[in-house]
């Protein structure tokens, strides 16, 4: 099978080098290589290669920067995946693209359906969800929108890295305790994309994250735990819970982020694994 993975650079698409399977050809191309907003390149790049698989890890991820370019983020999050989608249905292949639980406002208190009602509340949000809606219209409910979130690798930039830097530098630090989701490893999704693959029938939206739940505290919390048994940090410092309101960002987020896996978990005959579990194979990958 020859699969093309767009955002190749980025955590997922670099994790999904890593973990596809071996009689995967894989086509993997960065921004720079490929940019999905141009329809010509895109169409162009199909009609070379004829990709049996498209996996769309391409996005526009910068929440806050999104609030004063929001031009560039639809580009990116709606045109450029409709752009996908529209090449993708002309040539026969099938697309597995990746969005977000910020289409969701966090009202509920229980995890979030792949049928419940998205409202976003940034421009990050809605351009993602305008992305799965052109893609779902585009390829006529064929495609396999796939909702993740708080994803990390020890690949780029992400929460995880970016604490490790502060918690070795500062001798105390606030983190958001008021802001619910799972924390994901990049490399479970990249696993569960390539399982997604073999089955032709699972169409539609799907949810994956990690197992369980957690705040922004939680979650640092334990990387300074999880880090300081690795001997990755040498001491610890308090890490206190902040609220919100204390910590003002350009966009705004949703309280209660937290995806409902069970269609997911059926459908691939898996669960995922515990998210403090994942980050700490991938604190040991990253020491190493």
């Amino acid at each position: 099978m020859l699969a093309l993975i767009t955002g190749a650079n980025g955590q997922l698409g670099w994790e999904l080098q890593r973990t596809r399977p071996d009689d995967w050809e894989i086509i993997a191309l960065s921004r720079t290589e490929l940019d999905i907003t141009d329809s010509a390149a895109v169409a162009a790049l199909f009609k070379k290669h004829q990709p049996d698989l498209v996996i769309n890890a391409a996005a526009y991820t910068a929440v806050d920067k999104a609030e004063s370019e929001k031009d560039d983020a639809y580009e990116v999050n709606a045109h450029g995946a409709a752009n996908i989608a529209k090449a993708v249905e002309n040539s026969g292949a099938r697309l597995i693209h990746i969005s977000t639980d910020f289409v969701f406002d966090g009202r509920k208190s229980q995890p979030y359906l792949p049928g419940d009602k998205p409202n976003p509340l940034s421009v990050y949000g809605a351009s993602k969800l305008q992305g799965e809606q052109s893609v779902l219209a585009a390829t006529m409910n064929k495609a396999l929108v796939l909702r993740t979130g708080w994803l990390y690798s020890s690949h780029g930039s992400n929460f995880v890295k970016t604490l490790l830097k502060l918690l070795a530098e500062r001798k105390e630090i606030g983190i958001v305790a008021d802001q619910v989701g799972t924390p994901t490893w990049a490399r479970g999704l990249a696993r569960a994309i390539c399982h997604f693959a073999d089955i032709p029938e699972a169409r539609g939206i799907y949810h994956w994250t990690d197992a369980g739940v957690a705040s922004w505290y939680d979650f640092a919390a334990a990387i300074q735990e999880e880090a300081h048994k690795l001997g990755i940090l040498q001491g610890l410092i308090p890490v206190m819970p902040i609220r919100t309101e204390d910590y003002p960002t350009p966009a705004r987020r949703p309280p209660y982020s937290v995806l409902d896996k069970t269609a997911t978990w059926k459908t691939l005959g898996y669960t995922a694994s515990h998210w403090r579990l994942s980050l700490r194979q991938m604190l040991e990958e990253l020491k190493q």
